[in-house]
């Protein structure tokens, strides 16, 4: 009885409840390893997330011992043919939570016909749709999600299975690379688990202290791994709670950020139309159509990173340059766009998921609705990052803005923050501020109380 390992989401070995069930269901015949590569998905990624891909499944490809078989197409098509070449009379997968992903995992299973799908687990330490209040509502807010998601538990990892049989000598294509991608953060061929203990015993008890400064390398860089499931969030939660700083705050601090992560699948799991729309709609605030020649100069200088403020800057170049920008000028830069720009989210949520390694449509786009003031988040849209407050709180020393600006490498400390205060701040060519923050948020609170109703006390 051949059964069919379909990845999507699970790229690894260690930890997947889904490959545990395929050997059940081989039984002493062998399992097929498959990932389908779906051109809805690699060509709707830009060149970043299609080489963290490709490093995934090399990866996955060893881990497999070379018994990983990938076929491009429609996985409506591709997955039932590779079950008739095979005769396999199951297909194993991890549930999915996304729209497309349970689309397209409908029309998988009704192409199979009489073929059992099985899910067997998900990318989340708590399925998405599991955690409901008193009333059965989904929650609405990060805060009492996060405590009853602590409440309920978790399973432990699971077992890693030994003697699997794979099925050989099945016809494969080559794995998928990009035509161009950005520079890597870290060597393409680091494990994984190498870098997640390396921060377990580096990073976790520093992490509330630390996680906000882009100019230290304080954070766990493992986004990437946690969007493509090569890692799974059951393994770093038993990993804190074995740890000696389990119970410090930059433990705590970490694992609210995994459980952040579990709250936007929710969201999106009982709310699919919050993939592109807002969770609280307040009114059109982006865009003015007597400005458009303007609004595009602003939203080209946004994404090249010639804005003229350093810290928007640096964040958006380190974004071009290595397809990763740190979470603190993910909110900078979101609220810099939406804000200051005027411009909706919804164009910088694309922007991003097409230069992110890490990009994933539940975190990434209720971020930007968080950024934006019509998320879950319960602050108001009165939230106004100040791109200089910013720079000078988290970056003290101007170091983070120097690496990515080469342009302001001559201005010491964090003046770097502010060079039109400086004699030479532009002798080497910074570009100048397109807009003045301060009026920028007037009008933006001013804009928010229009469409809103409220006055605005001025």
């Amino acid at each position: 009885m051949t059964a069919i390992l379909w990845l999507r989401r699970d790229l690894r070995r260690d930890d997947l409840p889904a490959l545990i069930a395929a050997q059940k269901a081989a039984g002493s015949d062998g399992v097929l390893p498959v990932f389908v590569l779906d051109p809805v998905l690699w060509e709707g990624a830009g060149a970043a997330r299609q080489q963290a891909l490709a490093d995934a499944l090399a990866r996955v490809h060893d881990d497999y011992d070379g018994a990983l078989v990938v076929r491009s197409g429609d996985p409506a098509h591709v997955v039932p043919a590779l079950v008739a070449e095979v005769g396999a009379t199951s297909v194993h997968v991890s549930g999915e939570s996304t729209p497309y992903g349970r689309r397209r995992g409908t029309a998988v299973q009704t192409a199979l016909g009489d073929v059992p799908m099985v899910a067997t687990g998900t990318p989340y330490a708590i399925s998405p749709g599991r955690i409901r209040t008193q009333a059965g509502t989904p929650y609405q807010a990060f805060t009492p999600f996060s405590r009853a998601w602590r409440a309920l538990g978790y399973p432990g990892p699971a077992a890693t299975p030994s003697g699997v049989r794979w099925l050989r000598d099945v016809p494969s294509e080559p794995l998928p690379e990009p035509d161009v991608a950005p520079e890597r953060e870290a060597a393409p061929d680091r494990d994984p688990t190498q870098t997640w203990a390396e921060f377990l015993h580096d990073g976790l008890a520093d992490y509330d202290s630390a996680r906000d400064r882009p100019d230290l390398d304080a954070t766990s860089r493992l986004s990437e791994h946690l969007k493509f499931g090569a890692l799974h969030p059951r393994t770093l939660l038993a990993d804190i709670a074995a740890h000696p700083a389990a119970d410090t705050k930059g433990a705590h601090r970490f694992v609210d950020q995994l459980i952040w992560r579990e709250f936007y699948a929710d969201v999106l799991w009982h709310r699919p139309h919050t993939a592109w729309s807002d969770f609280r709609p307040i009114g059109d605030l982006g865009g003015d159509p007597d400005h458009e020649e303007q609004s595009a100069a602003h939203w080209q200088a946004w994404c090249e990173g010639r804005t003229g403020y350093p810290y928007v800057d640096a964040g958006m170049r380190q974004l071009l340059a290595r397809g990763w920008m740190h979470n603190r000028l993910r909110m900078v830069t979101a609220s810099f766009l939406v804000k200051d720009l005027h411009l909706r989210w919804q164009h910088g949520a694309r922007f991003f998921l097409q230069h992110l390694r890490d990009g994933d449509i539940a975190s990434n786009n209720h971020g930007w609705q968080w950024a934006a003031g019509t998320g879950t988040d319960a602050a108001p849209y009165v939230r106004v990052f100040n791109p200089v407050t910013q720079g000078r709180r988290f970056d003290p020393d101007g170091d983070y803005v120097r690496r990515w600006v080469p342009e302001l490498r001559h201005v010491p400390g964090a003046d770097a923050h502010e060079p039109w205060r400086t004699a030479d701040g532009y002798a080497d060519g910074y570009a100048g501020r397109i807009v003045d923050h301060a009026e920028q948020r007037r009008e933006a609170l001013a804009r928010f109380h229009a469409a809103s109703g409220q006055s605005n006390g001025n």
